[in-house]
């Protein structure tokens, strides 16, 4: 008569297999080439603007992406004042960051008759085109990407890392334009964000165009 298997060793079979569940469901998935963090910003006066900025998940796989996009309020429903910042995992959304300093951001600006037609795609087509490396090689150069929403009029940007890297930007700046089907005649711009710290929005000077 064979001796009864004791119970910690059926233990370990069961969490074997539930570690290969757990890793099957893992690979079933699809990977993303980077790791992403999305940001939220509300504007509360009463706090300093680093305490208004909160990171809400973090996701490297398709399926990921697309459960978060799909439980978060679309960004025409924001409140004015509030952001949306996707980033590359380990950089901030903000201008002091390390990988941010000496970058900048190509610029779109809507009119408020353009919350309801535009907002939601242009913001959603932006994310594709980072979480998607739309860019090729010069996907290395995209810090992120952010959205505010503004009574005055709401504003998306794509942040890249050198705003001296004319090859990137030009290329970035092209590519983008064509994704949101910007017609040809309207001209898109990138600001550094140095100077963009220095001057007020309307009298920043575009460093490139497209």
């Amino acid at each position: 008569m064979s001796a009864p298997i004791p119970a910690n060793s059926e233990m370990e079979k069961c969490e074997t297999k539930l570690e290969k569940i757990v890793n099957v469901l893992q690979y079933s998935k699809h990977p993303l080439q980077n790791r992403w963090a999305l940001w939220f910003f509300k504007n509360d006066k009463s706090k300093t603007w680093q305490a208004n900025l909160r990171l809400i998940s973090k996701f490297d796989t398709v399926e990921d992406f697309w459960a978060l996009y799909n439980h978060i309020q679309l960004s025409s429903n924001l409140m004015s004042g509030c952001d949306y910042s996707l980033f590359k995992d380990g950089i901030e959304p903000m201008w002091e960051d390390k990988l941010n300093r000496r970058g900048g951001r190509w610029l779109i600006t809507l009119s408020k008759q353009q919350r309801r037609a535009d907002l939601d795609l242009f913001w959603l087509e932006t994310l594709l085109c980072l979480v998607g490396e739309a860019f090729d090689d010069h996907s290395d150069d995209v810090c992120g990407a952010v959205i505010n929403v503004r009574a005055k009029g709401d504003k998306i940007a794509i942040w890249t890392r050198d705003y001296e890297n004319k090859d990137a930007i030009t290329h970035i700046g092209r590519v983008y334009k064509d994704r949101l089907g910007v017609p040809q005649k309207v001209i898109i711009g990138y600001q550094s964000h140095a100077d963009t710290a220095t001057k007020s929005g309307s009298s920043t000077k575009n460093k490139f165009v497209a």
